[in-house]
């Protein structure tokens, strides 16, 4: 690999040439706020530096496991001492059951944990054991929530809540698509008049405990709740899927911070340190309906890669020992931004709304609360590409879309926030 500097324009031009739109994953095009997209060298605590040498204060965090900053000298020491020793064997190691343990021990539901490749895997094998729990074949997902990119989950709303979803992919069957069925997220009603209707073809409900994909939606009161009673009732599973969530927003992931237990955990990303890994974590007696030890087939040649779980281990060790520092410094250094930024767009006179759970946040240009994925389309998107190509000029990486929730990390110290927050107030006067 070539170690010779370019700028980002030519790295991308050269990109196009031979990958689709230049970048492996959509969510790092620039397509909704316009330039070109950086390319990242190097980072290091809460900062990354592109390949032109400038240097950004990230809250992008590799989309949230970066929980205590980039190149963290206890993940980088486990995967150095993993190395030497091999980088997939295809075959079980010590390193997956101590993962399992681990993840059993900080989910209070779990008594068993498969692990997987990447989140869309653990997505689409809790969503597999559903059905094979159930006999059901129909599910429930919400508009605005992203589950990973296997066919049942790329749908789009119909024309109500609880009409059938339609393929918003091409190469998406719209047999498949027809089994899953919408509603706004934060609104009851529209499940229970699902549930109602077909309730016993529903094989589960799947959720983001906390949106993350249409920016930081917390739950309302009384949703979730309502949705483990729903299911409950008909049969269904409750799987909550917190990639994203998952160790960021409380020790033992989002379903501890609002006391509500599904059936099937779905995690990702924080837990293999930033490596790649996804994990489905749930009760015995459903877990040991997947293969070998049930009829319900899952499997993948790089499940437990022994460096992902070196890196995994390492991390949530970290989180354990250091807890009760850890989050209290996350939720002191997020407050401190989030009220600094909201402070310098209310001197201005701008309207905004910054959701927070946590170390998890998002910005909306409107005034009012944002619910649902309607709401959050209602922001202002126009008055976000000013503001985001202002931050990133001065410095500040955001995710370059006004649909994603942003991250806060251990490393984000002092003088990265006030630093932040002058560049907000900056680009303020010019929104």
């Amino acid at each position: 690999m070539s170690s010779s500097t370019t700028t980002n324009e030519a790295l991308f031009e050269r990109a196009q040439r031979t990958i689709p739109g230049g970048v492996n994953s959509p969510v790092r095009a620039f397509g909704s706020v316009g330039g070109t997209p950086r390319f990242i060298a190097s980072a290091k605590g809460c900062r990354v530096t592109d390949t032109e040498g400038k240097s950004y204060i990230d809250y992008i965090g590799s989309w949230g496991p970066m929980i205590l900053g980039h190149a963290h000298p206890a993940i980088l020491r486990a995967i150095e001492k993993s190395l030497p020793l091999g980088t997939s064997f295809g075959a079980p190691t010590e390193g997956e059951v101590l993962l399992a343990e681990r993840l059993v021990e900080r989910v209070p539901h779990a008594e068993m944990a498969r692990l997987t490749t990447s989140g869309t895997e653990a997505t689409m094998t809790a969503l597999r054991v559903a059905r094979g729990i159930t006999g059901r074949d129909a599910f429930i997902k919400f508009e605005g929530n992203y589950h990973g990119h296997a066919d049942s989950f790329l749908v789009a709303a119909g024309s109500g809540a609880a009409t059938h979803g339609h393929p918003s992919s091409p190469g998406v069957p719209a047999a498949l698509a027809d089994l899953t069925r919408l509603a706004p997220i934060n609104d009851l009603p529209a499940v229970e008049k699902i549930f109602q209707n077909e309730g016993e073809t529903i094989a589960c409900v799947i959720v983001e405990p906390i949106a993350g994909n249409i920016g930081c939606v917390p739950p309302v009161p009384g949703f979730l709740e309502g949705l483990r009673r729903l299911c409950t009732e008909h049969g269904a599973l409750l799987i909550f899927d917190e990639v994203m969530t998952g160790f960021r927003v409380h020790p033992r992931c989002a379903q501890t911070l609002y006391g509500v237990t599904p059936d099937l955990t779905t995690l990702g990303k924080i837990v293999g340190g930033g490596m790649p890994v996804g994990a489905v974590v749930g009760p015995r007696e459903m877990m040991e309906q997947l293969s070998p030890t049930g009829p319900i087939y899952q499997a993948g040649t790089l499940s437990g890669n022994p460096l992902s779980v070196a890196a995994g281990l390492a991390l949530l060790d970290e989180l354990a020992e250091r807890e009760s520092v850890i989050y209290p410094t996350l939720e002191a250094s997020s407050a401190r931004l989030v009220d600094g930024i909201s402070a310098a767009f209310t001197d201005h006179d701008i309207a905004h709304t910054i959701p927070r759970v946590g170390s998890m946040f998002s910005i909306y240009f409107r005034e009012e609360a944002v619910l649902n994925f309607e709401h959050a389309k209602e922001s202002d998107a126009e008055r976000f590409k000013i503001f985001f190509h202002g931050l990133l000029d001065r410095g500040v990486n955001l995710a370059p879309s006004p649909y994603e929730a942003a991250f806060v990390s251990e490393s984000h110290d002092k003088a990265a926030i006030d630093e932040t927050i002058a560049a907000v107030r900056e680009v303020a006067g010019l929104l």
